[in-house]
Formats: structure tokens, sequence, C-alpha cells
């Protein structure tokens, strides 16, 4: 039996003041901070001994993790960075507050950028891209102009399939430590979730999430600490 542990980074400025993120790079907040050191006192009580932690290329999942680390006293661990984990891209939402755009467009019509699926925010325009330099190793049309959760799930499942779920057959715990979005993705294929059920689902700031998996893989647990 192997674990898997999902982390959603701590709390950060756009969490706290409420705003839509996706690909901003925003800091962790002091309650941020505190939520990482209490997430890893949570799990360094269990005594897992990881292979591997994965984590987004955005700062507050990065430092959620390193954090973690140390508390856990792994920080020895290989650590890998993707932009796949990033958080799902909000498209020209970002920087918003959302209870702004429920007065503005309603809340059935946020509740499905935020909840659906399929439902794709409002794009950027190509002019809005920022061309960000630890993208650009990737090409020019990395970069998103807006993500459904479903564009989302199709980015993370490649890294899953190479990186994640080899070294769990190989029988290596593996550490997540990613976002909101990202993660409720990645719960999806896991549990087996609809596409409709996936809307009621929510991960929340530093909270970490183990399931245990035979070897196959499959589920046999699942806690919160």
């Amino acid at each position: 039996m192997t674990e898997l542990v999902l982390v959603r980074h701590g709390e950060s400025t756009a969490n706290r003041d409420n705003t839509y993120t996706g690909w901003s790079d925003v800091p962790l907040t002091d309650v941020g901070v505190m939520q990482a050191h209490h997430a890893g006192k949570r799990l360094r009580e269990t005594g897992i001994q990881f292979g591997a932690v994965h984590t987004s290329v955005l700062k507050r999942a990065i430092v959620t993790a390193n954090i973690m680390l140390d508390e856990i006293d792994q920080a020895w661990l290989p650590e890998y960075k993707t932009w796949r984990l990033n958080e799902r891209h909000y498209g020209a939402l970002r920087g918003q507050n959302k209870d702004a755009t429920r007065q503005e467009y309603g809340k059935a019509q946020v509740q499905k950028w935020r909840r659906s699926f399929y439902t794709v925010p409002p794009l950027l325009t190509a002019a809005e891209l920022d061309h960000d330099r630890r993208y650009m190793k990737y090409g020019p049309n990395i970069e998103p102009r807006g993500e459904s959760l479903k564009m989302a799930y199709d980015r993370i499942m490649p890294y899953w399939i190479d990186m994640i779920a080899p070294r769990l057959l190989d029988g290596q715990n593996q550490l997540v430590v990613a976002h909101g979005s990202t993660l409720r993705a990645m719960i999806k294929y896991l549990e087996q979730i609809s596409d409709t059920g996936i809307d009621g689902v929510e991960v929340a700031n530093g909270v970490p999430i183990c399931y245990h998996l035979d070897d196959h893989l499959n589920i046999t647990g699942k806690e919160e600490f």
C-alpha cells in the first residue's frame, strides 16, 4: 500500500482579498504561512515518509511545500515543479473581486465559472498574455487565455501518468502541494467523480488529504488531517 497526500497551499493574498488568481503569482499571507506549518505538523504526526514532492511553478504552492518539508524533516526530498500543476487560469476574471463579479454577472453565472467542469471564463486577449519567463521554454502557446476545469484536467493528467503514478506503483509515497482547482481535477480522477458531481467538491487551504492506494492505485482509504 502506498500513500498519496494532496495539499492546497496556505491562504494567499488573493484568497484573503476574495479575488480570482489563476496563474498570477501571489504570496502567502501570515495566516497562510501558519496553515502551511500546521499542515506539516499534522503530516509529521502520521510518520509518512515520501519519495518526492510535486508542486506548481507558483510561489504560494512552492513556499507551502517547502515549509511542510521542513516540518516533516524531509527537506532533502526531490522537488518537482511543473506548470501542469498550476491553478486553473481564470482568464479575464483574474484580479477581479468575486463578489463584484456576482453583482455584475449574477450568482448563477459566477457559480458556473468557478465550479462547472466545462464552462470557460471570459478569455484574455492575446495582447493581455504575460509571456512570463518561466514558461518561455515550453513555446509561445503554453500560457492559456483562460481555462475550464476540464482544460486544467487535460493538462494535469499527462503529469500524473508520467511523473506521479509510476512512483506510486514503485511503492514510493508522494506529496502533491498545489491549488484548489487543480487538486479538484486530480480528486475527480482518483475518486471517479462525475462531471456534474465535481461541482460540489471543495478543497480547503492547508488541509492534507491522504489517499491509501493498493498495488493498482485503487483507493482503499482516505483521511484528512
